[in-house]
């Protein structure tokens, strides 16, 4: 039996799919403005061992994650693309293809499962938007200020009740943008009008005036598309719970008079030296700069599995490299083991327990080190069960083995055992980081240094 933390009602349930077998699961993607950074990917982390998790207990998954390319504004409502653009001198739609490749590259170095992920991207879904729009202000849901058209929150009942946040402490400003003419502080932008006088990169005719959508309908009218009015699974980081997730639930129900998803899923705060990382506080670290530190991706895969997704976590390099040291211990244990074992029953019970409990990874990652060491069970059979919890894990146990290396990749580590045998310690970590970057990984032994893939590459479109 699988239970999951739903936001929704504040309690751990059981999970039972509207359709038998068959989950239809949506993800909050990313504004592509900038690098994802590592608090950022705690939330694709945990749509990835959902998936992952569910995927083990034989569901098949229809899985969407957006790619916000236009209409999430910045409290001061100006819009993060917009001002990325003329910072960087660039096109909107440079920035945001620039920006959806690198993130693509980051869920590949973490392994993130993007098999069957649709990823629509809200600036070529403007026409469903409209439409959702159209059909709020039908059923009266909508009002016009002179810059936009908002829904009416006041017309919708329960509102806040996504995290059962309290309306009457509501004040305009912590994430909820400013303006004198809306009814009610929580009320939002469906549709934004261009400035006067002001050219937009990104803007189009509507029934309203020429503009662009506001950041909260593309979820709903995206995710309805794809996955239908109705569906299973809804994730996201805790900083969605209001108002980004309460406004999803208000403009989808209001529209279709239908519950709009069943379970809710949120990720707590990654935080850094005691607060949480953001860009706004420039406190973030990315998978490129983690990497430069020496510290491969899948050692902070292999780090956020030691937490629970829905408590906070405190980073810090030394924990990292900890997991690390223990993912390539893992590593050097597999690598001695024979290829001729089974899957061990009761230690596949025991795990599928775990993860079942609401993703308890903590408790999964801990029941490997208690198999690695159980006497009782063959080594076959133990590297067979190892490699099936890796379905979950994530780890890519199963391609970590020495391959043939580029020449390029040899060159560098040629001259870092050069560097090595010089002791210049900070040219060989310098040349042990550009290794990283390209995908490989170093081990260190008495023979010399073996050279290892610890990533695959994919092609995104």
């Amino acid at each position: 039996m699988l239970r999951l933390r739903n936001t929704l009602s504040g309690k751990i349930e059981e999970f039972k799919s509207i359709e038998k077998s068959l989950v239809k699961m949506y993800n909050c993607g990313p504004t592509v403005y900038g690098r994802i950074h590592l608090g950022n990917l705690r939330a694709f982390f945990l749509a990835d061992i959902l998936k992952r998790v569910l995927k083990y207990n034989g569901y098949e998954i229809k899985q969407v994650m957006n790619i916000t390319d236009v209409g999430h504004l910045t409290e001061e409502g100006l819009d993060k693309i917009e001002e990325e653009a003329k910072k960087e001198k660039k096109t909107a739609q440079e920035i945001t293809a620039f920006y959806t490749q690198k993130f693509f590259e980051d869920l590949d170095k973490l392994n993130i499962d993007t098999s069957d992920i649709i990823f629509p991207r809200a600036s070529a879904h403007i026409n469903e938007q409209l439409a959702l729009i159209e059909k709020l202000e039908r059923r009266g849901f909508t009002y016009k200020t002179s810059d936009g058209i908002y829904f009416d929150t006041r017309e919708f009942l329960n509102y806040g009740k996504l995290g059962s946040i309290d309306l009457e402490k509501l004040k305009e400003g912590a994430r909820v943008l400013k303006n004198p003419e809306k009814k009610n502080p929580a009320d939002f932008a469906l549709w934004k009008f261009s400035k006067e006088g002001e050219k937009r990169q990104q803007e189009w005719p509507s029934p309203y005036g020429l503009g662009f959508p506001g950041w909260h309908i593309e979820c709903s009218a995206m995710s309805m598309k794809y996955l239908g009015e109705h569906f299973d699974i809804h994730t996201g980081g805790v900083d969605n719970i209001f108002p980004h997730h309460n406004n999803e639930i208000a403009q989808s129900e209001s529209a279709t008079g239908k519950p709009f998803v069943n379970f809710w899923l949120h990720n707590a705060h990654l935080k850094m030296k005691g607060e949480k990382a953001s860009k706004s506080l420039g406190n973030i670290l990315t998978l490129e700069e983690l990497a430069e530190k020496g510290i491969s991706p899948l050692s902070y895969r292999y780090w956020l599995l030691t937490s629970v997704y829905s408590t906070p976590v405190h980073f810090s390099l030394q924990a990292v490299k900890g997991a690390e040291t223990a993912l390539n211990k893992l590593r050097d244990i597999l690598e001695e083991l024979p290829d001729d074992g089974e899957i061990d029953k009761d230690y596949r019970a025991l795990f599928k327990g775990f993860i079942n409990d609401d993703l308890n990874t903590p408790k999964a990652l801990a029941l490997v080190w208690g198999l690695v060491k159980d006497r009782e069970i063959s080594s076959g059979n133990k590297k067979a069960t190892i490699l099936d919890f890796d379905k979950v894990l994530g780890f890519r146990l199963n391609e970590f083995q020495k391959l043939e290396i580029p020449k390029k990749i040899q060159r560098l580590a040629g001259k870092r055992e050069q560097a090595r045998l010089e002791k210049n310690w900070a040219e060989s970590d310098k040349l042990r980081n550009e290794i990283l970057k390209q995908g490989f990984g170093l081990k260190d032994t008495s023979d010399g240094t073996d050279i290892y893939k610890i990533s695959g590459q994919k092609n995104f479109k």
